[in-house]
């Protein structure tokens, strides 16, 4: 093998772990889908404790989380079922 082939099938490898490693994160964002809601990311994902709310709510708020969570909850499974059918 070449020097030159050498070079270019480093170069392609190279380029193929930066496009898996991409796709590791995700490019979704903050978002989960369409609907703007937050979805875990970067250090909740890594450490999630530190994302966990362990304090007082104010009146309604409570309501408020548990709905939030549904939701996300929802869209999570809907994720889930699309990625499923490929």
């Amino acid at each position: 093998m070449s020097v030159r082939t050498s070079c270019r099938f480093g170069m392609a490898l190279l380029l193929a772990a930066l496009i898996s490693g991409c796709s590791l994160w995700g490019s979704e964002g903050a978002g989960a889908g369409s609907s703007g809601a937050y979805s875990p990311s970067g250090e909740c994902s890594w450490n999630r404790s530190r994302c966990l709310y362990e304090g007082a709510y104010e009146p309604g708020e409570r309501d408020y989380a548990e709905q939030e969570a549904k939701a996300l909850n929802r869209a999570a499974l809907e994720k889930l079922r699309r990625n499923a059918g490929r």
